[in-house]
């Protein structure tokens, strides 16, 4: 089977399941695991600008976004109002690789190539191959997703002892964070120029780790825009940032708009230094294998003193003291 992924989460399933040689084609943000994925043809590219856009670097080298998260907000939002796309398909490249199955989405088109635009390129093949969609809008929908892979796949009982696995490890840090002290209230960002709430399972995997969410977060919902005025109502006592797209050195960069907004220094995550920029582009942002290391990350950052050793190294960054102290006179 010859098997093209438009989803980084979707790349690391079909990895996850040992398919990877049955792989020929992958997204430009689809890095892990690398050993597999690196040197696999691309077949998808970002229209927004990136560093190296005005030379001559390869395009699946294309650097770093040149824009700002207000910026890359602004974009995003006239091109869906115009109806227009956020990545293109090298439909040449699609056709050489001949693929029997393709794996995207219609869920968001922020996120990965627009379903019309994958459904003409696969129907300009001859249909030849068949399209599976994945759209997991909670933990068990992600479950299903892996299931649905593997049943397309004839790797149902890899499937089966993944997604057990997946929900044992899950399991495992409900049971120890119920047993925490404390459950802090925590605001989780998935953006923050406008602040935007972390939707779909992100809330499923804050309440499974031990935190309090705010009213909006609701497991299966969307993301949604937030004003300040909700979040300083709310008062969390924790605030992770867990930006879709950026690591965590990328997101403090980010952050540094977030003192401009009013009440911020008031907030008691603010004053307590209780800040963290976690890596949402790899962990909590992909409904993939990962989400099973993504709630004991956060796990740890909100019970330290009772998860000691399920911190990857580099997840996670303390916000700098520039950050959540205000300027002195």
């Amino acid at each position: 089977m010859r098997i093209v992924s438009l989803l980084p989460s979707a790349t690391e399933i079909v990895c996850a399941l040992g398919l990877g040689e049955s792989l020929v084609g992958i997204t430009h943000e689809c890095d892990f695991p690398p050993d597999i994925v690196t040197g696999k043809p691309v077949v998808t590219k970002s229209l927004l600008p990136h560093a190296h856009d005005n030379d001559d670097e390869a395009e699946e080298d294309a650097g770093p976004l040149l824009l700002s998260a207000r910026e890359i907000d602004e974009r995003v939002r006239a091109a869906l109002a115009a109806g227009e796309s956020l990545y293109q398909i090298d439909n040449d490249l699609l056709r050489e690789l001949k693929p029997d199955l393709v794996l995207t989405q219609a869920l968001c088109d922020v996120c990965a190539v627009a379903h019309k635009a994958v459904v003409a390129a696969v129907d300009a093949l001859g249909g030849s191959a068949q399209i599976l969609n994945l759209e997991p809008t909670n933990l068990n929908g992600v479950l299903e997703t892996i299931r649905q892979v593997g049943a397309a796949t004839g790797k149902d009982v890899e499937a089966a002892a993944l997604t057990a696995q997946m929900q044992e490890r899950w399991d495992r840090v409900r049971e120890r964070a119920s047993a925490a002290p404390e459950r802090p209230k925590t605001l989780l960002l998935e953006w923050t120029d406008p602040p935007f709430s972390a939707g779909h399972w992100n809330p499923e995997l804050l309440a499974l780790a031990g935190g309090v969410g705010g009213p909006w977060d609701e497991a299966g919902k969307p993301s949604r825009t937030l004003t300040w005025e909700e979040i300083t109502a709310f008062a969390p006592e924790m605030l992770i940032l867990i930006p879709c797209g950026f690591d965590a050195d990328r997101a403090i960069e980010e952050a540094y708009t977030l003192p401009d907004a009013p009440g911020w220094f008031d907030l008691p995550a603010v004053q307590n230094a209780e800040c963290y920029s976690i890596d949402g582009s790899v962990y909590f942002n992909r409904p993939g294998p990962r989400l099973a290391e993504s709630a004991e990350i956060l796990a740890t950052v909100l019970h330290p003193e009772t998860f000691t050793e399920m911190l990857p190294p580099y997840s996670v960054r303390r916000f700098p003291n520039d950050l959540i102290e205000p300027e002195k006179p």
